[in-house]
């Protein structure tokens, strides 16, 4: 695990983030929005506390319903459009794209979403934390984050 704070942005630099602490876990999801947002078979998503994570710079939001009905936040650079976090219904947390990470040797999923709608190519690792539609108790993929990380 790196040190803290770590920081990442969009592709042309205009929106910048810091993450103040480590996150609570990082997982890759492969719904079929994430396929679409992200241009790729799945997109990496970090867990992090909305308390630890700091941005700077303009952004656009995308309000878009999820299947559950929720309403996700879907945050975006108002220049680039590169897709940065969305912010869950509760506000508690911030999912944010692993990908935009400046380092993201250190961020190395634990487990998958959504494997019910991966692309037929996609190979899931079956000793990872697994879930075939979204993780409603995300707290298997946090033990599992802390468990990779212990010292």
């Amino acid at each position: 695990m790196p040190r803290f704070p770590q920081e990442g942005g969009c592709q042309c630099g205009a929106v910048r983030y810091r993450l103040n602490a480590a996150p609570l876990s990082v997982y890759n999801c492969h719904c079929k929005d994430c396929q679409r947002f992200s241009g790729a078979g799945w997109s990496m998503s970090m867990i992090v506390r909305s308390s630890d994570f700091e941005v700077s710079g303009a952004t656009v939001r995308y309000d878009r319903r999820a299947d559950s009905g929720n309403v996700i936040v879907m945050n975006f650079c108002a220049h680039c459009h590169g897709w940065l976090w969305n912010d869950p219904p509760d506000g508690s947390i911030k999912v944010v794209r692993a990908g935009t990470l400046d380092d993201i040797d250190w961020a190395r999923p634990v487990g998958n979403i959504w494997t019910s709608s991966k692309a037929a190519w996609a190979e899931i690792d079956p000793s990872l934390v697994n879930f075939d539609k979204g993780a409603v108790d995300r707290t298997p993929l946090f033990e599992a984050w802390s468990r990779a990380h212990q010292p």
